[in-house]
């Protein structure tokens, strides 16, 4: 990939060449830095000069500029890349993801907003689209190819094909987002040919979880070209040898950085990258974002200097984000300044050559401004709610359960022998046996699917969320039916959001008005709000690193081995 100069006027390419070549003073000078350069592998020390809000050179004889500004020998690299992000995940809106992310060092993620467009449909994407075009942060949108997930789990919208080929026209569009949907893939479900090849020759990202071998070749041979859902070195050295980008997850729920970093080698750096996937605003603002990644990864003897390709040229490259990912002419101004390149301590942030964040504080005011079709989306059967809608009949000896890995997103397939009472199947907390409920809450069918679940750890209440991906229905984990229904109708309540009660008390709440998902507060007071959810979880016994976290995928019906959905116990 080379820096185009499609968005210059002929009066800024002909003055960008006379700064170049000396004969006119830049608009900023970045003067005695040591310079990341992601494409020689080298610090170069030295001077960069900005104009017009791209880099025109670098060196110690350029001199003259409007502004200069002393780095003192701090280093220099590009703004890191997200490859692969929902930000609904961090419960924020877009603008208050921006304050989390952009004082870290992030000037661009790739975005996959299947999460709002499960809720709001088209009106969604082109929501968040338009909330992203003015933040000093280059959001860049993969079209949702699986809304809903699967036929498993009732969504609030569907993309079709027509719906698909809409988005793409959004210059904000990159490629066709995640094809979760691996299994419809695999069978050649036509329908699911039909999305792929809307996108027309673009980027097709992958979602395939455990696809190895014969499966994986039928996969990749449909055009999809990356996968983030990596657990193992087995899987994701299939995946490499498959010719698809490697991207390395390391989120708030799922941690796969240090399982996968002995495949990064001398021969397969260039084709991996970093990517967070779900990353929520707790983990944002107290741990960090891509540098949290690259501090990791450094730490366990990755090279700074190649981890830091990996987190922007690498991600850019495969994007074709032209103009960014690199210190290179031609090049934006999205730049990062750092103390050393082993803490990975962000001192200062440029977008586009102007400064947007320094130590740790964005420098930008941004509004929360939701449309009305993402408010009062919680749509519950009325009479849906009932003792009798979470009773499992007993019959036989086991039943199937889910089983919990914690940092992980996959489960297991369990078979248990329950605890019955009167015929019917009972949470049973001293044995780690609680109940898993799902409620359709997008157009009030009043489906419920209930099954037992294994490894969460309470030991008594409920908690429940209408956060639950892809679909985004109500889910519920809990030790009494009635601490259960009393959750659950907490979140209805809120409009949408986190709750954790016990002994028929509400302890904590979260609530979450914006398509029943994210909050509208700012970004500390909302990562404040859900480290209380977290931590009530942890006081009701749960062993989990997140509970909520890891409740959001419970439901989710595309991730192996089991899951419950509102449609019920469902296994791949």
């Amino acid at each position: 990939m080379t820096a185009a100069h499609s968005g210059h006027s002929l009066h800024t390419w002909q003055r960008a060449l006379r700064i170049a070549q000396h004969g006119e003073a830049a608009d900023l000078l970045l003067t005695n830095a040591r310079i990341v350069n992601v494409f020689s592998g080298e610090i170069d020390s030295g001077n960069v000069a900005i104009a017009d809000g791209r880099i025109v050179g670098y060196g110690p004889d350029y001199i003259a500029a409007t502004e200069q500004i002393d780095l003192q020998g701090a280093f220099l690299a590009p703004s890191f890349i997200d490859g692969h992000i929902h930000t609904e995940s961090s419960l924020l809106w877009v603008t208050q993801f921006a304050r989390a992310v952009v004082p870290r060092g992030t000037g661009a993620v790739i975005t996959d907003p299947h999460e709002l467009v499960n809720v709001g449909g088209l009106d969604a994407f082109d929501a968040i689209v338009a909330a992203s075009r003015d933040l000093p942060l280059g959001v860049h949108v993969t079209v949702p190819s699986c809304v809903p997930a699967s036929p498993r789990e009732s969504a609030g919208a569907e993309m079709t094909p027509e719906r698909i080929a809409t988005a793409l026209a959004n210059p904000a569009a990159v490629g066709l987002g995640e094809m979760m949907n691996f299994p419809g893939v695999l069978a050649g479900e036509p329908v699911i040919w039909e999305r792929m090849q809307r996108a027309n020759g673009r980027r097709r990202d992958g979602h395939a979880p455990g696809v190895i071998g014969r499966a994986l070749d039928a996969y990749a041979l449909s055009g999809i070209t990356s996968d983030h859902e990596s657990t193992t070195l087995d899987e994701a050295r299939d995946k490499l040898r498959r010719g698809m980008l490697l991207m390395i997850r390391e989120g708030s729920t799922e941690h796969n950085l240090l399982e996968l970093l002995p495949l990064v080698n001398d021969m397969t750096w260039a084709r991996c990258c970093f990517a967070s996937d779900d990353r929520d605003c707790s983990t944002l603002l107290h741990d960090g974002h891509i540098d949290a990644t690259l501090r990791l990864a450094v730490s366990a003897g990755l090279d700074p200097i190649r981890a830091i390709r990996m987190a922007t040229f690498n991600v850019a490259d495969y994007w074709g984000l032209t103009g960014v990912g690199a210190i290179a002419p031609g090049y934006r101004a999205n730049l990062v300044v750092l103390d050393d390149l082993a803490d990975f301590r962000v001192r200062a942030v440029y977008y586009d050559g102007a400064l947007v964040a320094q130590d740790g504080v964005a420098l930008f005011d941004v509004a929360t401004s939701v449309p009305d079709v993402l408010r009062n989306t919680m749509h519950v059967a009325p009479d849906a709610l009932t003792p009798d809608a979470l009773r499992i009949s007993a019959n036989g000896d086991e039943i199937d359960a889910v089983g919990v890995i914690d940092g992980q997103i996959v489960t297991q397939h369990l078979r248990v022998q329950p605890t019955v009472e009167d015929g019917a199947v009972q949470a049973d907390p001293a044995r780690d046996l609680l109940k898993l409920v799902c409620v359709e809450r997008h157009h009030a069918t009043g489906n419920i699917g209930v099954g037992l679940l294994q490894g969460f750890g309470l030991q008594r209440g409920a908690v429940a969320s209408s956060i639950a991906h892809d679909a985004h229905n109500i889910v519920a984990i809990g030790a009494s039916d009635a601490d259960l229904l009393l959750a659950i109708q907490t979140v209805i309540d809120l409009q949408g959001g986190l709750a954790a009660v016990a002994d028929g008390q509400v302890l904590a709440t979260m609530a979450l008005p914006i398509a029943g998902i994210l909050s509208e507060q700012p970004l500390e007071v909302a990562a404040a709000e859900y480290a209380t959810m977290e931590t009530t979880a942890h006081d009701l016994g749960s062993t989990l690193h997140s509970p909520f976290g890891l409740l959001a995928f419970m439901a989710l019906s595309v991730i192996p081995a089991a899951r419950v959905t509102d449609q019920g116990f469902i296994t791949l």
